[in-house]
Parts: structure tokens; C-alpha cells; sequence
């Protein structure tokens, strides 16, 4: 049966003193006060049952079996911190894969790629996206950025950035354009409304929030991605409906123009982190993204 360890803290501050030969230079070492150190090692002494430490004058000496606790503990403190340093520097080194959508990458993540890079320098960020749904629990990726309504899974940490925002978007392109910015909203049901398989339900939630009946809408072309809906909006082919952050961009060069405006829906944008990946790239990473995303509101 194995036996047990003493108090990690005390084997700590006993090799601290041990290794310096002094328990005043222990405890600047360990940021802590003499007296801490000194409990420590009594501490120590009595669950081993023996003393490792003798009075030598005014000072300490270690006594045979605090030399032999000496041996072992530094060699493995010291295989310790290099092991600990090694893991640091590995991530520091590996790059911080994000998996994102592609339009989500295309429309806000990239525009915006070089501030990142600026401001998180050692992130060393790799983006991934993917033909199909996006899998959070990937051992591909370090972290998901997407839209997802709550509750989380336990076995993620979920960072929650923004509230989702969806609205309808029309270029000045759109032969109708002037027509249609100063209808209400009511005139979109006379429409054939573009629209996007991946999110067959934001023009309903939207007519919806709107006091309209999502019934009575028209669908014109669909699109399988949100970005090539957008780029068909840009290109006047149509109104379509996306996430605010999604157009933020857009509506700020006025490639696009909101007349009707956004309503929240019970998504939100969040950075998923595998509980096995979570760590301080990725707070990092969430508290960038946090502020940038408060830009657009």
C-alpha cells in the first residue's frame, strides 16, 4: 500500500531552506514571512517523526535525514520546475487554433485579425473553419468561436461575448432601394426575401418580434453559407437578414443599410474552450474579443 506524502507546502518551504542553507532567504524566495517557513518545517518534522534541522550556534544545520530529504526533494523540485518551464514554453510555442464559421471569420474575424496580432502577440493565433458544423469538442482546436443559445455544456467553458442581433439588410444597389428603406416593415412580406439554409429561422424570429405573421412572407433565393447571402445583399440582388456583427462593417461603409432595425434573439456569440484546453490564452483571447465586440453596439 502506498504510503502517503507529508504536506506538499511544508516538503516545499523544507526545500527552499534546505537548498539556500537559510530560512530567511527561503522565504524571500517563496514570498512569504520566516515565521511561515519555520511552521512549515515544524510542520514537517512532525508527520515524518524526526528532525531535520539542528541548532548550529545561532544557526541551522541540517541533521542526517535532513540531508537525505535534501537529496531527494531538490532533485525533484528542480525536475519539477524544468518539466513546468518546458510546458510553458510549449505553449508559448504552439500556435492557439480558433475554429470559426466562415462567414463569422470572413465578415468580422478577419477585418479585425490585425488588431488582434497586435494586441495579443504571443497568442500566435491559427484560424480553422469548416464545410460542416463547427464540433467545439474537436481535439483539433483550442477553442470555437460561435452562436448558440444556452444552457452550456458542463464539459466546456463557454466565455459569453455579445447577445445576438438579427436584423434585415438592403443595399443602395437594390433597384427599389429608395422605395423599400421608407417602408415599414410590413412591405418586407411583399417581398421574395433572401435567405440561407444554416439559419431557416432567423426571418421567422424576426417577423415575429416585428408583430408580423412569418406565414405570409415570400422566400426568394437561398443561399447554403450567410457569407454568399450577404455578398448577394451587397450586390443588391435582394433583402436579406443576418447578425448584426455579421454587418456591422457593412452598414458602417454603407455597402448596407438597416432600415427596420435589430431585435436580440436568445443566442450568443461565445468562445467555447474544451475544459481540457482552458487556460490564459484563452481568457485572453475572450476578453479581446468581449471589447471589440462592445465596439459594435
Amino acid at each position: 500500500m502506498a504510503q502517503e506524502l507529508p504536506s506538499l507546502n511544508a516538503l516545499h518551504a523544507f526545500e527552499a531552506a534546505a537548498r539556500l542553507g537559510s530560512v530567511s532567504r527561503a522565504a524571500v524566495e517563496l514570498h512569504v514571512t520566516h515565521g511561515a517557513v519555520s511552521r512549515q518545517i515544524r510542520t514537517l518534522e512532525e508527520q515524518l517523526g524526526v528532525a531535520l534541522f539542528a541548532k548550529d550556534g545561532r544557526g541551522l544545520k541540517l541533521t542526517d535525514a535532513g540531508m537525505r530529504l535534501r537529496d531527494v526533494s531538490g532533485e525533484t523540485f528542480a525536475r519539477l520546475r524544468q518539466v513546468c518551464g518546458e510546458l510553458r514554453q510549449r505553449e508559448v510555442d504552439t500556435p492557439f487554433v480558433l475554429g470559426c464559421p466562415g462567414s463569422l471569420l470572413a465578415r468580422w474575424f478577419i477585418p479585425r485579425l490585425d488588431r488582434l496580432n497586435g494586441a495579443l502577440p504571443d497568442l500566435r493565433l491559427q484560424l480553422s473553419t469548416s464545410q460542416g458544423e463547427l464540433d467545439p469538442r474537436s481535439p483539433q482546436v483550442d477553442a470555437t468561436l460561435l452562436y448558440a443559445e444556452p444552457p452550456w455544456p458542463a464539459d466546456m467553458q463557454v466565455f459569453e461575448l455579445a447577445r445576438e442581433s438579427i436584423g434585415p439588410v438592403i443595399s443602395p444597389q437594390h433597384p427599389r432601394f429608395a422605395e423599400l428603406g421608407a417602408a415599414a416593415p410590413a412591405a418586407l412580406l411583399h417581398e421574395a426575401l433572401l435567405h440561407t439554409t444554416s439559419r431557416p429561422q432567423a426571418w421567422p424570429q424576426w417577423l415575429a418580434a416585428m408583430g408580423l405573421d412569418p406565414s405570409a412572407m415570400g422566400l426568394g433565393q437561398g443561399f447554403e453559407h450567410l457569407y454568399y447571402l450577404l455578398e448577394a445583399a451587397v450586390a443588391g440582388l435582394g433583402v436579406a437578414i443576418a447578425p448584426l456583427q455579421l454587418v456591422a462593417d457593412d452598414l458602417k461603409a454603407g455597402r448596407l443599410v438597416a432600415p427596420w432595425g435589430f431585435v436580440e434573439t436568445e443566442a450568443r456569440l461565445a468562445l467555447w474552450v474544451p475544459q481540457r484546453r482552458s487556460g490564459g490564452r484563452a481568457e485572453r483571447l475572450a476578453a479581446w474579443l468581449r471589447s471589440e465586440l462592445q465596439i459594435v453596439h
